[in-house]
């Protein structure tokens, strides 16, 4: 069983373990509670009614919430002529094709998301094992390979977040900042939620929001009333 400090034992004082409490009521107590002497990340889990072993049950999607991350994400486009050009426009921090399919071989991560267009695919897949281990490997289901990269990288600097089902049947994902106001952090954990619920699985059954909680980086969680969402 983990053991905790100090400051977050203090801190868990302030919530009760047995309540569900409203999305801000428990956004609120995340904030007051956080202690850190750096601006911690406000992030969400939510456990699912489905049955992660099954593909017809897999949740993944993206999201742009309304007020973003708190954390500008460095992107590096696969993409040559034109769309290289309309790449760099957008604002993407690193553009290239064999050039930078050649630095990623070699070891260089200075990049948070990738986003690829198709025809560059061919070139990037040499980069499977590599980016895939990471979690940085091009998807159209997270819409990171696209021709349209100028609204790729523009969705993307403005706090778009893919989300993924892990094998324990939860989501995880960053809502924020400490520093956000609790009402700006509460309409990105609606955002997030309602995009879960419009990625239902058809072959879900039962309850799907089991539940939900938020917490920050180095803080207790508080558990959020699910029924609000359903």
């Amino acid at each position: 069983m983990a053991k905790h400090g100090k400051k977050y034992l203090e801190a868990a004082k302030q919530f009760d373990s047995e309540a569900s409490y409203e999305p801000l009521e428990a956004i609120e107590l995340v904030k007051k509670a956080a202690s850190a002497k750096f601006d911690e990340s406000v992030e969400v889990a939510v456990r699912l009614g489905v049955d992660p072993r099954k593909q017809d049950q897999a949740v993944r999607g993206v999201v742009v919430l309304p007020h973003g991350t708190g954390k500008t994400k460095r992107v590096l486009v696969f993409a040559k002529g034109d769309k290289a050009k309309e790449a760099e426009a957008a604002g993407a921090d690193f553009v290239g094709d064999s050039d930078m399919i050649n630095k990623v071989q070699q070891g260089w991560f200075e990049f948070d998301v990738c986003v690829a267009t198709p025809d560059m695919m061919a070139e990037v897949g040499k980069l499977g094992r590599i980016l895939g281990g990471k979690g940085l490997m091009p998807n159209p289901k997270a819409g990171t390979v696209t021709f349209d990269v100028s609204k790729a990288v523009q969705e993307i600097k403005a706090g778009k977040i893919e989300y993924r089902l892990d094998k324990a049947g939860q989501i995880h994902a960053p809502i924020g900042k400490v520093s956000f106001d609790a009402d700006k952090l509460n309409e990105n954990l609606r955002s997030l939620v309602e995009a879960l619920v419009r990625a239902k699985p058809a072959a879900a059954k039962g309850v799907y929001l089991k539940n939900i909680a938020v917490s920050s980086t180095m803080g207790p969680s508080a558990r959020v009333n699910a029924t609000v969402f359903r």
